[in-house]
This record gives C-alpha cells, sequence and structure tokens, in this order.
C-alpha cells in the first residue's frame, strides 16, 4: 500500500502555489483541528499567457516577471518543508516548447518543486477546492473556472467529480484572440460567441443530459464579473443570463478596452474582461443556465485539501493506479507477488540509497501495473505500458510524475533507456533509476509467476556494486534465474551499477563465480 506522505501534525502550516496563466496566487494555511484557517494570501497578476508565442516561447519580460514573483513567493515560505507546499503551473506552462527550461529557474527562485498538472487534473483540483468552500449538498453542481489560458467545467456530487473538462480558451488568451487591437464590435463579439460555443458543443450536450442542481463559478475572472453585475445593480447576488447580457452591452458600448469604465473595474481587470465575458456568455448559452452562484475558493484551496488527502491515505493517484489495473486485466496476483518482493527490497536499501516514502510510492504502482503493456502484445509490453500511462488521463497525477512512472515502466525490462531517464528533472532522476533498478530485480526473481514463497533474500550497496544475496540450496534449483540475473548485470551498467550474486549458505559464505 502506498505510503504517502507523514501525517499532518495539529499547528502545521501548509501552503499552495498557482502558477495560473493570468494571476499566480500563494495561499499559507494552519491546520487546526482538521481544518484549514489560511493565514496568508499573496497574488501577482503575472499574466503568462500573454507572453506566449505561437510557437512556444515566453517573451522575457513576462519570464522576469513570473521568476521575481516566485523569488517574493519563495521569501515566505523559506521555513516549509518540501512535503507542505504543493506549486503546480497550469495551461500556459503546459503550452511551453520547453518547459524545463523554464521550471528550472523557477523553481530556484521559489525554493520548491513545481508540478506541471493536465487540464482534466487542475479540473479535479478546482472542484476539490470548491466543494470544501460550499455547503455540503447531495445534489450534483456544476463548476465553471475561467483562468487566464484554459476554462474548466465539472459536474460533481459532494466531493466527488464526476465529469471534467477543460478547454484551450481563457480570458486572457480569447481577449487577444478576439480583440487583440482593443477594438471591441458586435460583429466580433458574434464571432466570439461562434467559436467558443462550437468548442462548448464537443461536450455540452453530454453536461446537460447528466444534470445538475446548482452551477458555481471560481476563480479570478468570474468573481470580477460577480463583483461589476452587483456594483452595477443588476443583480443582488448571482450572476444571471440577464445581468450577463447587460455586462456585455456595456462593455461592447465603450468600443475599446481602455475605454471600458464601470464601478467597481479595475484597471488591471479591463485589460482582459472582454475574454473573460465573452466566454461565460457563451457557457451560459450552450449549457442552458440562468444563474451562476460565486464561490470563493478555488484551486489552491483544492491543492490544500489534496495535500491533507495524501497524507491521510486518501490518495486520488492509487485509485487511478488501481482503475488502469481493472481496465487492463492484470495479473493481479502475479502483480502483488512483484510488489511484494520489490517492496522487501526497497526495505533493505532505502536509507542506503537515500529513498523516501515518495519513491516507495512510485515503486510499489509501477509494481502493480508493470504488465497494462500485455492487454496490447507481449512483444515489447514494457513499451505499450509505457505508452499508457504517460498519455492516460490518471487522476491526481501530474505530468511529471507519469512522466517518471512511464519511464520506470519503459525501463523495467530489456535495455534501460538511459536518454529517457536523463530526460527527467534533476530532482527525480536519481531516485527513478533506483526505483528502476529494484522494479527489474523484482520482475526477474519472479519471472516463474509461482505462488511459493521468496526464499531469505539479501541488498547490499557498497560504493557502485549492488549485492544481491540468495539461498545457495535455492539457486541451484533456479538456473533459469541464476542466467537472468547473469545477463541483468549489463543492463545494470546502463543504470550506472555493479550487480554482483552472492550464493549463501551462512552469511559469509564466498560469492558466486562471475
Amino acid at each position: 500500500m502506498p505510503q504517502g506522505q507523514k501525517p499532518i501534525q495539529d499547528g502545521e502550516l501548509l501552503a499552495a502555489v498557482d502558477l495560473g496563466s493570468n494571476s499566480y496566487h500563494m495561499v499559507v494555511a494552519r491546520y487546526q483541528h482538521g481544518e484549514l484557517r489560511v493565514i496568508d494570501r499573496l497574488r501577482d497578476s503575472v499574466r503568462m499567457a500573454a507572453g506566449l508565442s505561437l510557437d512556444g516561447s515566453l517573451d522575457a519580460e513576462r519570464r522576469d516577471r513570473a521568476l521575481a514573483c516566485l523569488a517574493r513567493f519563495g521569501q515566505r515560505l523559506r521555513t516549509l518543508p518540501s512535503s507542505r507546499v504543493r506549486a503546480v503551473a497550469t495551461n500556459t506552462v503546459r503550452r511551453l516548447s520547453a518547459p524545463h527550461a523554464f521550471l528550472l529557474p523557477a523553481e530556484t527562485a521559489l525554493g520548491h518543486p513545481i508540478e506541471v498538472v493536465s487540464g482534466r487534473e487542475e479540473a479535479r483540483l478546482i472542484y476539490l477546492g470548491v466543494a470544501h468552500g460550499l455547503p455540503e449538498s447531495r445534489e450534483r453542481r456544476l463548476c465553471i473556472d475561467i483562468g487566464g489560458g484554459s476554462t474548466e467545467f465539472i459536474i460533481g456530487a459532494g466531493l466527488d467529480p464526476i465529469e471534467r473538462e477543460s478547454l484551450q480558451m481563457g480570458c486572457v488568451a480569447s481577449t487577444l484572440r478576439f480583440f487583440g487591437d482593443g477594438k471591441l464590435t458586435a460583429k466580433r463579439w458574434r464571432q466570439a460567441q461562434t467559436e467558443i460555443g462550437v468548442e462548448l458543443q464537443q461536450f455540452a450536450a453530454d453536461y446537460r443530459s447528466r444534470g445538475w442542481g446548482e452551477t458555481i463559478g471560481s476563480s479570478g475572472t468570474i468573481r470580477a464579473i460577480g463583483n461589476l453585475i452587483q456594483a452595477n445593480g443588476w443583480s443582488d447576488s448571482f450572476i444571471t443570463a440577464e445581468s450577463l447580457a447587460r455586462l456585455r452591452d456595456a462593455i461592447l458600448a465603450a468600443g475599446s478596452i481602455e475605454k471600458i469604465r464601470l464601478p467597481g473595474l479595475s484597471e488591471e481587470r479591463q485589460a482582459v474582461l472582454a475574454g473573460g465575458v465573452a466566454i461565460l456568455e457563451a457557457a451560459f448559452a450552450a449549457l442552458r443556465l440562468d444563474r451562476m452562484q460565486v464561490c470563493e475558493t478555488a484551486m489552491r484551496e483544492g491543492l490544500l485539501y489534496d495535500m491533507i488527502g495524501r497524507a491521510e491515505q486518501r490518495d486520488p493517484r492509487t485509485a487511478s493506479i488501481e482503475s488502469l489495473v481493472r481496465r487492463y486485466d492484470v495479473d493481479r496476483s502475479h502483480a502483488l507477488r512483484v510488489e511484494a518482493t520489490a517492496h522487501a527490497l526497497f526495505d533493505q536499501i532505502a536509507d542506503a540509497w537515500d529513498l523516501d516514502a515518495e519513491a516507495l510510492d512510485w515503486l510499489l504502482w509501477a509494481a502493480r501495473m508493470h504488465e497494462i503493456g500485455l492487454a496490447i502484445a507481449h512483444s515489447q509490453h514494457h513499451m505499450h505500458g509505457a505508452y499508457l500511462v504517460k498519455h492516460a488521463d490518471l487522476a491526481g497525477f501530474t505530468r511529471q510524475e507519469q512522466e517518471l512512472l512511464s519511464t520506470v515502466l519503459r525501463c523495467h525490462r530489456r535495455k534501460p533507456d538511459q536518454d529517457l531517464l536523463n530526460a527527467l528533472p534533476d530532482r527525480q532522476r536519481r531516485a527513478a533509476t533506483r526505483v528502476t533498478a529494484l522494479l527489474r530485480l523484482a520482475v526477474l526473481l519472479q519471472r516463474a509467476r509461482s505462488a511459493d514463497p521468496m526464499p531469505p533474500l539479501s541488498l547490499r550497496w557498497d560504493e557502485r556494486t549492488l549485492e544481491l544475496k540468495l539461498p545457495r540450496a535455492w539457486l541451484e534449483q533456479h538456473p533459469l534465474t541464476v542466467a537472468d540475473l547473469d545477463q541483468e548485470r549489463d543492463y545494470m551498467k546502463e543504470l550506472g551499477f555493479k550487480l554482483q550474486l552472492r550464493a549463501s549458505d551462512r552469511a559469509d559464505s564466498p560469492s558466486f563465480a562471475h
């Protein structure tokens, strides 16, 4: 069973950082009596999406602005351990042609790892934050979150998302796309409604057939729209279709973005208001909405609650792995034997290799699903499995985590692909290489697929030598395993290890002749 994080103690501080396409947010909260109490918030309108070029490059001004913001956040987070900080990047970083070129200095500035999440994982985290910010309800809810570069649509019940969609359109990107020169006309607005509506039609009918009770809007764009509607007296407490139409008319009456003047509108929000309102109006039409309640919580709160869930053994990643195992009809008994062997090897070498509970999670998840590729073909099944893990929609996993697991599966048999391991972030590469070595040994030792218990085994690390010790009598009865281990020595060299097999009658038995 994956170990997760250490339990969160009463009084501990947790922090979440959201590298959004429009704004960067940080929230620090104290965990007290099973609840989160926010003690600090910081926000900076980086507007990263405005610096993203079609070729996936980021202009120097936005990059510098982003790094300066993260350095300020980093000062506040300097005393917190990385296990109590989660920082995630969303749409704009997902679209960078070379995300590592940005992430490396960004992580240095922040002082903590930064994870890149997929659109659907972003939607899950948004819903988790929203659900915790609302009274409990048994009825389904529709949640819409308009960010700077993407918009998420989630139907959920209680704390669980049922449907998740993420579209490549946000307030910054859509303002630039439809009103890039600043001019606001009815013709352009109709064009925006048409094009956004086409995107929404991909799932609108399915969502309407699912049904929901109340509609919730979250994050800065929808909160700003709600505040404008109330400040201008168009609605008392909800965003309604009628009040949204009145806001749209007021925007178009200005004629240009720079001339929009409305009570409650900040200069910062003015630059991206048109794109956000266009998206929301199209969503109201496609999903046939009458009104929307605005929620104060969003993805950053979802990150905090996700951290708590992981620490309390309610990790959605475990459920995602289980779903893959079922979907691809993995031989569960064999997978569990490999998992148990891998765990035994890990326990003997974890201290020497400086492997933590997170590395154990990676190892056990990889062991549990190492044969999912067999559902496609036996030949090269490690490559098929790696592809499935890399491209699947796995709730709870970041892109880096899926890339890591995919790499471990790809390298768990035959010749390891050192280029794939080298492509992992520096902070993951050494642990991933060692996890790969442990999985390879566990799979090899269980090659017979027998229910017979494994004999006592010992794994030791001495400088660059990995010494595996097994009873001499057992080895004599398993010549195929001996041959496999002999071949494995060459493969282990690719990972930077010298594998030595020892046969023992006693602890001081001589080395196996090789």
